[in-house]
C-alpha cells in the first residue's frame, strides 16, 4: 500500500494515477427536538482540545425510531460539517466500506468511494447507520481508521487513504436482538456510548406535530397518550411509528368525515403496528368521552 497525494476536482479525487468518484452528500433535513443532553454529549465527542488531539468515535445506542440518525445529522449540520450517510447491513463487505470497482460503458474499471471514504477525504462527518448489523470482518477493515492511525487500506485500488483532520465518525446501533455482537477491539474504539431513550409525551407531541403539521389536535393527544402508555409497558413503538400512524389516521378522516377520531386512530394503529397494539385502547365510546380531556384514559385491556 502506498500513501498518495490527493487532488480533489468537483465530484472526484485523483490519488496518484487512480481517479476515484466521490459519494454524494446526504441532503435530507434533520431537526433534533429530543433531549439536548444527548446532543451535548455528541458535540463533546467530536471536540478537539489541541492540535494533536483526535476526535472520538461515538456510538449512538437505542431502540429503532428514537432519533439516533436525526440527532447525528442535526449536530453535524449545526457544526457546519458536510454529512455522508452509510447504511450498515449484514451483507456489507469491507470493499463496500472503502472503494468499490465498477465497469464503465467503455468496459474500463472505475473506482467509487464509499460515503465513509468520501467523508474522510473532504473532512466531513460519516454516519454509519445500524453499525451492529455488520459482521466483524467488515468492522476489522475500519480498525486502523478508528484509532490513532486514522487511515484505511483499499486492497482493490492498492492505496492507503489517510483521513482529513476534520473527519468525524459516528455509528448508530439498535438495541435489539437482530444484530451482531461487536468484538472487544472494535467496541474499545467506538466510545463514548451515548444512549437514547423514548422522549417524554410533550416532546413526542412536538415531533409528531412538526412532521405532520395538519394533524388534528385531539387526534395528536390520543396518539401521544397511546405511545406514552406503550413505552411504560416496554413496547418498542416509537415516535417514528407515531408519525406514520398520524399520517394514515388523518388521511382516513379526510376521506370520511363521519369517521370518529378513536376509530381512525385504532384503524391506523392496527394497520401499522398490528392487532397486538390495540390492547392499549379502551372501547371507542370511552375514548370518545375522554377526547375532551388533555389525557385520555388509555390503558392496557
Amino acid at each position: 500500500m502506498t500513501k498518495n497525494n490527493m487532488v480533489i476536482k468537483q465530484d472526484q479525487v485523483q490519488i496518484g494515477n487512480i481517479t476515484v468518484r466521490l459519494a454524494k452528500e446526504y441532503e435530507v433535513d434533520a431537526n433534533w427536538m429530543g433531549n439536548d443532553i444527548s446532543a451535548h454529549q455528541l458535540r463533546a465527542s467530536w471536540l478537539r482540545l489541541s492540535q494533536d488531539d483526535l476526535p472520538m468515535n461515538p456510538r449512538l445506542v437505542g431502540k429503532p425510531g428514537v432519533g439516533k440518525t436525526t440527532l447525528a445529522v442535526a449536530v453535524a449540520r449545526e457544526l457546519n460539517y458536510p454529512v455522508f450517510l452509510m447504511q450498515g447491513t449484514s451483507d456489507t463487505r469491507p470493499d463496500d466500506l472503502i472503494i468499490t470497482p465498477v465497469i464503465t460503458e467503455g468496459k474500463q474499471i472505475s473506482y467509487v468511494a464509499s460515503p465513509l471514504v468520501t467523508a474522510m477525504i473532504v473532512g466531513g462527518v460519516c454516519i454509519l447507520d445500524e453499525g451492529n448489523r455488520m459482521s466483524e470482518k467488515s468492522w476489522a477493515s475500519l480498525a486502523s481508521l478508528l484509532d490513532h492511525r486514522r487511515y484505511v487500506d483499499s486492497v482493490i485500488a492498492g492505496i492507503r487513504l489517510h483521513a482529513h483532520k476534520e473527519f468525524r465518525f459516528v455509528t448508530t446501533m439498535n438495541d435489539d436482538s437482530s444484530v451482531y455482537d461487536l468484538p472487544e477491539y472494535i467496541q474499545s474504539r467506538l466510545n463514548p456510548q451515548i444512549f437514547l431513550d423514548f422522549a417524554d409525551i410533550e416532546t413526542e407531541a412536538r415531533i409528531v406535530r412538526y412532521a405532520v403539521p395538519y394533524v388534528e389536535e385531539n387526534l395528536l393527544t390520543l396518539l401521544v397518550s397511546f405511545l406514552s402508555i406503550a413505552h411504560k409497558y416496554d413496547e418498542t413503538y416509537s415516535v417514528r411509528d407515531g408519525i406514520q400512524i398520524a399520517k394514515y389516521a388523518q388521511r382516513l378522516r379526510s376521506l370520511n368525515k363521519e369517521l370518529t377520531l378513536p376509530k381512525a386512530l385504532k384503524t391506523s394503529v392496527y394497520s401499522i403496528l398490528g392487532e397486538e397494539a390495540l390492547k392499549y385502547f379502551p372501547a371507542d365510546e370511552q375514548m370518545q368521552n375522554d377526547n375532551n380531556s388533555s389525557r385520555p384514559n388509555l390503558r392496557p385491556v
